[in-house]
Formats: structure tokens, C-alpha cells, sequence
């Protein structure tokens, strides 16, 4: 007879997505393990990173928009009737295998093993960052305090009546400056294309003229500004052009954190997030990629909440057919 102790859930990484999967499957009465990584690991991803959180009602007040309220989460569930449903490992995992049960083992970077019915995987990603004078050290002062960012979805707002300047060559690029400058109507709108030559099609082209978008293709060879007190100045170009801008957005690509799921042969799109189903489900039964690694998705914290609520639900609806057939069985014997 198997037990829910037996038909444990792994849930692998503590972002949005990852500590939204271990509540919803704590208040499912389900097992969970949940691996937050290790310290060097997490200073690799997005919520390490991530200060004010403005488009997400409540959430402002958070110096730390995903760390904070994710630590008061496990707080809650530790002071909770609940609390014994969760195990929180703080190491990382290096590879997952599935059994011939089906089963999963789960084996960490110290070599200690778990065996869970599910593993759910939710490392995310991170944003790719522009090299200055072939480092990335000098806008990291810069990112994520809303100086340089990632996300227009987040943190387009922040835009609004100041001279802003996009980073990056690729047609993604080009747009993030139109929709930009449609929304929020800014002062001055220029793309650094850091040394690299720009690919955009002809609409984009088309309109940065129509709109007065200027394209700087000079490599960027120093930040001016102050990071401390939360000022950007503008970028020296190695040509000797000075450009004013007082917030910038990178658009430069992710780095996806996809090798546990392609280790074990989940299949991934072009860009190397992992494709699911509906339900977070990879082709590999009982495996689920959850977040900002799933791919086709918004990559948001709400969203992220959602897949993680969907992933948990199908686990622990599979998990309760298993243990309502042994009670029938038993019943009928």
C-alpha cells in the first residue's frame, strides 16, 4: 500500500514559480520537497536580482519584490497546520532520473538521493547582459533598481518623460523601442547596439524614423552615472559620442536554465524552453516545468503562479486516484 509520504513531490527552485508550487502542493496535503539551491546558484537567478515589483497590487512595499514575499511564505507554512508537508533543502539539485516504477530519484549536489512520484522543475531563466569593454561587472550597479532593466511588462512604466535608450541589435529590440515610445511618449529614444550591427526589418525601420529613433552602433565603452544614489547619466561610445538617457532596457536574450530538464530528455523549442502541456507536463510523465522555463508564457510573476497551481492540482489529482483505487481495492477485498 503506498502512503503520501511515499508519493513525495520534488519541487526544484524557490523563485515565483517554485515556492508557489510547494504551497499550492502543501495545501493539497501532499508531501513536498522543495530545493531552494545553493547560495551561488540563486545569485544566478531573476529573483536575486529583482528590487521594486510595481505591477503586481500589494507587492510595492517589498525592497526585494520576489525574495521578500517568498520568505514570508515558507514563514507561514512553517507556523502553519501544515508545516510537516514541507521539506526545504538549501542545495542544488545535478540530476534527476526516472526509474523503471516510473518513480523519480532526485540526487544532489552534496550526493544525497530523494525518490518522488513527481519532480517539478522551476530554475527559470536569466536575462542575457550587455558586455562593456568585455565585462559585464559595470552595469550590474546599474540593473534591476530601475536604471537598466529587463522587462517592459514589469518596468515600461518607468519610462514615462525621461530619455531612455534601449541595448541591444536584434528586431526584439527595435520593437521594445517603438512600444515604448507609443505608450509613454518619452523624451528621447535611441538604441545602442553595442557594436553589433542592428536586424531590423523593414517595419521596425519604418517607424524608428517615423518616431524619431535614433541607432548608435559605436560599442559602448563606459556608464555615467552613480549607481548608489540611483542615477544613470548616459554611455560614452568608443567613437566619442556622449548619449543622455536616464533609464535603459536591455534586450539581449535569456540564458535558460534548461539542463536537468534536456539531461533527461525533456524536449525543449528553439529558443530552450521546455515545452509542456496544458498542465506543465513534459513528454516525460510525471515531469513538469513550471515559470519563466516553461516555454510559450508570460514570463510574470502572476503567471507563474498560475502554472504552478495547474502543475500541483494534476500531481496531486494523480496522486489521489492511486490512493482512492488502493482503498476500493481493499474495500472490495
Amino acid at each position: 500500500m503506498k502512503t503520501k509520504d511515499d508519493l513525495k513531490t520534488i519541487v526544484i527552485g524557490g523563485g515565483a514559480a517554485g515556492i508557489m508550487a510547494a504551497l499550492r502542493g502543501v495545501l493539497n496535503n501532499e508531501r513536498v520537497i522543495l530545493y531552494l539551491g545553493s547560495g551561488k546558484a540563486r545569485k544566478k537567478s531573476r529573483e536575486m536580482w529583482v528590487s521594486k515589483v510595481e505591477n503586481m497590487p500589494g507587492y510595492e512595499h517589498y525592497k526585494k519584490g520576489i525574495v521578500n514575499p517568498n520568505k514570508d511564505t515558507l514563514t507561514w507554512i512553517k507556523e502553519s497546520k501544515f508545516a510537516e508537508n514541507l521539506e526545504v533543502i538549501r542545495t542544488s539539485v545535478k540530476e534527476i532520473k526516472k526509474l523503471d516504477d516510473g518513480s523519480f530519484e532526485v540526487i544532489d549536489e552534496k550526493e544525497n538521493t530523494q525518490k518522488a512520484f513527481a519532480v517539478v522543475l522551476a530554475t527559470g531563466v536569466m536575462d542575457v547582459q550587455p558586455h562593456i569593454q568585455g565585462s559585464i561587472e559595470p552595469v550590474l550597479p546599474y540593473a534591476n533598481v530601475q536604471l537598466i532593466d529587463y522587462c517592459i511588462r514589469c518596468d515600461g512604466h518607468h519610462v514615462h518623460g525621461k530619455r531612455t535608450s534601449i541595448i541591444g541589435h536584434g528586431n526584439v529590440a527595435g520593437w521594445i523601442a517603438i512600444l515604448l515610445k507609443e505608450r509613454y511618449d518619452v523624451k528621447d529614444m535611441v538604441v545602442l547596439t553595442n557594436g553589433e550591427e542592428p536586424e531590423f526589418d523593414d517595419e521596425v525601420k519604418k517607424l524608428h524614423e517615423a518616431y524619431g529613433v535614433t541607432i548608435e552602433k559605436s560599442p559602448i565603452k563606459d556608464i555615467n552615472g552613480n549607481a548608489k544614489e540611483l542615477i544613470l547619466e548616459g554611455y560614452v561610445l568608443e567613437d566619442g559620442t556622449e548619449i543622455k538617457s536616464d533609464i535603459s532596457f536591455v534586450s539581449l536574450g535569456m540564458l535558460v536554465y534548461n539542463e536537468l530538464a534536456t539531461a533527461i530528455g525533456a524536449e525543449v523549442d528553439g529558443r530552450g524552453f521546455v515545452k509542456t502541456n496544458s498542465k506543465g507536463e513534459t513528454n516525460i510523465e510525471g515531469l513538469y516545468a513550471i515559470g519563466d522555463l516553461q516555454a510559450d508564457t508570460k514570463k510574470q510573476i502572476y503567471t507563474s503562479w498560475d502554472m504552478a497551481v495547474d502543475a500541483l492540482d494534476d500531481i496531486d489529482n494523480k496522486i489521489r486516484r492511486i490512493l482512492r483505487q488502493q482503498t476500493l481495492d481493499n474495500f472490495g477485498g
